[in-house]
């Protein structure tokens, strides 16, 4: 891509909503969306739009990063396209592949049509008409998108290398077809819940961000905004319980989502404050393991709901 080509992309977003101008701008945007960020995060996610650089967003499950290429996407009016990794995912399943049920038909088809050209029957089947786009490929060829690609840390070795080759350069090579290249790359999230080690080659590739747990008043913040039926003395006593369960030695400490889960819940059974007895009661919204179940009943709750003020 052109020097001025690329910096006419940064400025104006390829046509959709122009891009934030600094990361003050990023932040009201993402509040806008309903997301809440510190100011290191806005920054990152400034610099990752003007370097057009992925974003690599690495914390434990439920603190917010998959959720941050959704705000993205809405901050930018772009589309997300989102590709979920797993153990065993490979190319063909993240980038493309052939529609070989429908190339059969489309030979049959021919053979029952009389049709003997096989250079021509050829091309007809590997064309565009046969081919099913993967995340990765529509992200390429869609203008001024979002790609999530979650939980990179879930897949091997080969396809990390495969995934730095292709945000190296943008391009991808169908042999059939030949070389495709974005003419806008993707604004890219990846994120790691790092039940391994993704190797240092991608993440030099990447800008880095470390999502922690937020404190007591940016978590009631975020509760606040995402669960508005439920009372200010309900959010503040649920906030207030899982800051205090998460400096437990729990299995499994509780994200944001799971704060989010548990006001849903006592909110949803018309509770306006907590108690100990409802706190138990709907300790599986926030909690997912048995022992760490165990722990919780065995604490003091009613104590703990009177943290703050509770």
């Amino acid at each position: 891509m052109a020097r001025d080509e690329q910096a006419s992309e940064s400025e104006g977003g390829g046509g959709r909503t122009a891009w934030p101008a600094g990361p003050d701008e990023v932040r009201v945007r993402l509040e806008q969306s309903g997301y809440l960020v510190d100011e290191g995060l806005a920054v990152a996610c400034f610099l990752a739009l003007r370097l057009r650089r992925p974003i690599f967003c690495e914390g434990d499950a439920g603190v917010g990063k998959t959720a941050l290429a959704s705000a993205l996407a809405t901050a930018l009016d772009a589309p997300l396209i989102r590709l979920q990794c797993y153990e065993g995912i490979d190319a063909s399943q993240a980038l493309y592949d052939w529609d070989f049920p429908r190339q059969l038909l489309h030979l049959r088809a021919a053979e029952a049509a009389g049709l003997t050209d096989a250079d021509r029957l050829e091309g007809e089947l590997y064309g565009r008409r046969f081919l099913i786009a993967r995340p990765l490929l529509r992200a390429l060829e869609t203008r001024s998108c979002v790609l999530l690609v979650d939980e990179i840390d879930r897949a091997d070795d080969e396809f990390e290398a495969f995934l730095l080759e292709l945000l190296s350069e943008y391009t991808v090579t169908i042999p059939e077809l030949g070389t495709l290249r974005a003419k806008s790359p993707p604004v890219v999230v990846l994120t790691s819940n790092r039940t391994r080690e993704v190797h240092d080659a991608l993440k030099r590739r990447c800008l880095y961000h470390w999502f922690d747990h937020p404190g007591f008043a940016r978590e009631l913040a975020i509760v606040r905004r995402r669960v508005p039926g439920a009372s200010a003395r309900l959010t503040e006593q649920v906030t207030a319980l899982v800051q205090a369960l998460r400096a437990q030695e729990l299995v499994k400490p509780p994200g944001v989502a799971e704060t989010i889960d548990w006001a849903e819940a006592m909110a949803a059974l018309g509770a306006t404050e907590a108690d100990a007895e409802l706190a138990v009661a709907t300790l599986g919204s926030v909690l997912k393991y048995r022992e760490d179940l165990e722990r919780a009943r065995g604490l003091d709750l009613t104590a703990l709901l009177a943290v703050r003020g509770a």
